[in-house]
């Protein structure tokens, strides 16, 4: 797999300028990339994972890759150059890198909208890094990804004191829109961002929730009133039903949507309103839970249906389930208790990489996938695309 597969990530990260100084330096900054990319790769958590993997692995790493000097960088070396890298550049790197590698196959697109016209799905997602919370220095993350393979496109950490809705529209504005539908969650449902995504020649399909007061009444008025649509309108209320079974529940999901209040909404290239109702019943015990969504969206009727948008909101926890249970299950990110400096935002970066890169080679388990490179110096390092250090 890996092996037809490698992707040169490392010549992405040695292009991040090398921050220290010239003098007294005893390893190559591609040398130092390349150590803790490798180490990432064979599922080392952290830097206090890194430090005792690098000696245990140096015979093989010095026999396979032979660097110029016989020796590799010491734990302190590592710690040193996660926090002097530049962060920005870092994160521009992995950016370009994440979105060139992963970017759509020739295959069909995960949603065809009615003109037959293939529209992937990017969802945007926030997660707090806790296990530094509790250190005393805050870091929050922002990322978009792909719904289709979970493939982590960029990611920004969330500056102190700035909030998260802030964040977002410059993530946003770093990522290629066009032929894409855009979910987020009711915390980024703002007009503005609405705006640019169309502007960026994307869609939108954002959450409705209280915290837009005006709309959210009437959405709930339209769906919840006397019956709304009738006569010649009456086709102009589509609905989509689908049943699942699985987990020990049946579930019944419910979409809904209406163009009836369209012009009087106020909102961006608004399309039909959205109202997403899910009832799951646990046969066994008899037990009835229902949950109603609503939402709005850009992208015109001729464009696409209610399935379309089924599939679009399932697809949104692809992130959820997808990166952050990784990081915190797998990776261990939340239990870390990096507290000097940029380090944690520059292994979050780094571990973006390894995981876009593991997905981006059909890996639909990441621990799986770090149990097989870790199993293997040589295996770690074609992932990585270092052709020696």
């Amino acid at each position: 797999m890996d092996e037809q597969q490698a992707s040169p990530v490392l010549s992405a990260l040695q292009a991040v300028s090398d921050p220290r100084k010239a003098r007294g330096q005893r390893h190559g900054w591609g040398v130092i990339m390349a150590v803790m990319a490798a180490a990432l790769a064979s599922g080392q958590p952290n830097g206090r994972g890194i430090g005792p993997w690098v000696p245990e692995q140096a015979d093989e790493l010095i026999a396979r890759r032979r660097p110029a000097r016989k020796r590799l960088p010491s734990p302190s070396t590592l710690r040193r150059a996660l926090r002097a890298v530049d962060l920005t550049a870092l994160e521009a790197e992995v950016a370009a890198f994440t979105m060139r590698w992963s970017a759509p196959e020739p295959t069909p697109a995960p949603i065809v909208t009615a003109s037959g016209v293939g529209r992937e799905g990017l969802a945007v997602d926030g997660k707090a890094v806790r296990g530094v919370k509790r250190s005393g220095a805050a870091l929050s993350l922002v990322r978009v990804g792909r719904h289709h393979r979970g493939i982590g496109l960029a990611h920004a950490a969330i500056p102190a004191g700035r909030r998260e809705q802030a964040t977002v529209p410059e993530l946003v504005a770093t990522c290629d829109l066009c032929d894409t539908v855009v979910t987020l969650d009711a915390w980024h449902t703002h007009a503005s961002l609405a705006q640019q995504i169309r502007t960026q020649q994307g869609h939108a399909l954002m959450i409705v929730k209280a915290n837009q007061p005006t709309r959210y009444r009437d959405i709930a008025l339209l769906f919840d009133g006397p019956p709304w649509q009738s006569g010649d309108d009456a086709d102009e209320v589509p609905t989509d039903r689908t049943f699942d079974t699985g987990h020990g529940r049946l579930e019944t999901r419910t979409l809904d949507a209406s163009t009836a209040w369209r012009d009087s909404l106020d909102w961006p290239d608004v399309e039909p309103v959205l109202r997403r109702h899910c009832r799951r019943v646990i046969p066994k015990t008899g037990q009835i839970s229902e949950e109603t969504t609503d939402a709005i969206r850009s992208v015109p009727r001729a464009l696409a249906g209610a399935s379309h948008f089924e599939v679009l909101g399932r697809a949104h926890g692809t992130i959820e389930n997808r990166d952050p249970s990784v990081r915190d299950v797998t990776c261990g990110e939340d239990s870390r208790r990096l507290r000097v400096g940029q380090a944690p935002h520059a292994l979050a970066t780094l571990r973006t990489a390894i995981i876009s890169l593991c997905r981006a080679n059909d890996w639909r388990s990441i621990p799986d996938a770090l149990r097989h490179y870790g199993a293997s110096v040589d295996r770690a390092l074609r992932l990585i695309g270092a052709p020696g250090l």
